[in-house]
């Protein structure tokens, strides 16, 4: 990871944690909901790791984010 991924990485994992302890999950609250392990939402959070696009999808509507529209 190098410049403006790394920042991109970083930006992404501090919304997603803002966005978790707004509704008050936990790391481990947020991956059960998921189906995700809680060491993948650490890593996340962290800029260490990205989601697929599926999963993107799926933190989005655990975490009631509704900006987007689809139509499942």
């Amino acid at each position: 990871m190098e410049g403006i991924d790394k920042e991109l990485h970083n930006i992404f994992g501090k919304v997603l944690r803002e966005l978790r302890t707004q509704i008050g999950f936990t790391q481990e609250q947020l991956g059960f909901e998921c189906n995700l392990d809680r060491t993948f939402i650490s890593l996340l959070e962290r800029g260490l790791r990205q989601p697929t696009l599926t999963t993107l999808f799926t933190l989005s509507d655990k975490l009631m984010v509704r900006n987007y529209s689809h139509p499942y």
